[in-house]
């Protein structure tokens, strides 16, 4: 829990001054609380992108980006992508603590005893067109369910009644995505089967047979890793819906809604595109490397450097070997891949890049290893709201059990036309 330091800031303003204290996280992260700022001075802050804005205090992930440290309850993510389940991370990250194995046996199957559509779902799919992008059909599908959760939709939920919002979601947004996935196809949607794991069952559902252990454990780990990264754009998302009391179904589907836009989840298709336009192009890596120097290009390196992270991304290490491992098991010839490898390694030879310490980020490899398991651009963002569906959560229920809950609403400053009078229509003419 954070706690008041004994250091205080003081600000002056309009000659009014203001002591504030200053906050220190369980990391030694320092904030300097404003709370009292507007009421005691009339001002208040203005940090556009909120980059340097705490909306709030967390017991959930930490995130230190100079040093590339990224902790789940403060297990490293390195521990959790080598050998834990990702329904054993959403656990820790939902219930703050691993569970034994009682209670995770308990989880897992409150999750998939709910991952089956109502039967009357199936024709909401078929009113979508083959076209409809799949991050659409998913935040409308769980908006959608929740029609059928009237009782969990209400604002002042039992603690019974959250823990199956939860259950609900994490069992029913794998299935809601296969589904999805299979309809574009004009293919039959396949059931959950109960006898399979979580990553397992997503895959089979969505391509009609039992996926190689290797492909797995890479899906693992891709859930594993994008499960909760602090408060990100989604992330913030569905706190600052959640706020008004609306449901967990309405906050989660306004999540994924978030997620699609290409800074944020979207990221590592916009990497498969860029690829894609380079081997069209035909042009040496001197030419892409020198055009993505080139401010006034108009070009960007997508999948290279983090808005955070000012050192390696952690998850990317670990999925640049699920990387290799996939390609290597499934004997993938593809010139995209062999593109992103060769790009990759000329970047890391770039002292432009070097020095700037723009590495490759999670959304490099992991749109590579998606196109190597066969799994369509369009539907990358879903593998992604798929693993961040357990930080999504953890941080919906963080923020309503916590005792300085309250509804989000930020200010701003004015830069409108002062105050002018309303002239008569005929007088406009």
């Amino acid at each position: 829990m954070a706690q008041p330091s004994q250091e205080t800031a003081k600000l002056t303003v309009g000659g009014k001054s203001l002591d504030l204290a200053v906050i220190t996280g369980s990391e030694q992260e320092k904030g300097i609380d404003i709370t009292r700022l507007r009421s005691a001075t009339g001002a208040i802050t203005l940090d556009p992108g909120l980059g340097n804005s705490g909306s709030c205090t967390s017991a959930i992930t930490f995130l230190d980006g100079e040093q590339g440290i990224l902790r789940y309850r403060g297990i490293p993510i390195e521990e959790l992508a080598e050998s834990a389940s990702y329904l054993e991370t959403a656990y820790l990250l939902i219930n703050r603590q691993l569970p034994n194995r009682e209670h995770l046996d308990r989880f897992k199957a409150a999750v998939a005893a709910r991952a089956a559509l109502p039967p009357e779902m199936e024709k909401f799919f078929d009113s979508y067109p083959k076209t409809a992008h799949p991050m659409a059909v998913l935040s409308a599908a769980v908006q959608m369910l929740s029609a059928y959760h009237p009782e969990l939709t209400n604002p002042n939920l039992t603690p019974a009644q959250m823990e199956e919002v939860i259950f609900t979601l994490l069992g029913a947004l794998p299935t809601l995505a296969a589904y999805a996935y299979r309809k574009s196809l004009g293919e039959k949607p396949l059931p959950p089967r109960k006898e399979l794991s979580y990553t397992p069952n997503f895959l089979t559902m969505m391509f009609g047979k039992e996926p190689d252990e290797v492909c797995v454990q890479a899906m693992r780990q891709m859930f594993i890793l994008h499960a909760d990264h602090e408060q990100n754009c989604s992330t913030s998302t569905v706190r600052i819906v959640g706020s008004s009391r609306a449901s967990a179904f309405t906050s989660i589907s306004a999540g994924i809604g978030a997620l699609w836009g290409p800074l944020h989840g979207g990221a590592n298709q916009s990497v498969i595109e860029m690829l894609e336009e380079i081997h069209k192009s035909g042009a040496s890596f001197d030419t892409i490397l020198a055009k993505a120097k080139d401010k006034n290009s108009g070009f960007r390196l997508m999948g290279f450097g983090h808005r955070v992270y000012k050192n390696f991304d952690p998850r990317s290490r670990i999925i640049k070997k699920a990387c290799d491992q996939v390609l290597n098991r499934l004997g993938i010839q593809d010139p995209l891949l062999d593109l992103a490898k060769k790009l990759e390694e000329a970047a890391l030879k770039d002292d432009y890049f070097v020095s700037r310490k723009l590495y490759p980020n999670v959304d490099f490899y992991s749109g590579i290893i998606l196109r190597a398991l066969g799994i369509p651009t369009e539907q990358f963002t879903v593998i992604f709201a798929l693993g961040r569906i357990s930080g999504w959560l953890a941080h919906w229920k963080e923020m309503l059990e916590s005792p300085d809950f309250r509804i989000v609403r930020p200010r701003q400053i004015y830069t409108g036309p002062t105050q002018r009078p309303y002239i008569p229509l005929p007088e406009r003419d």
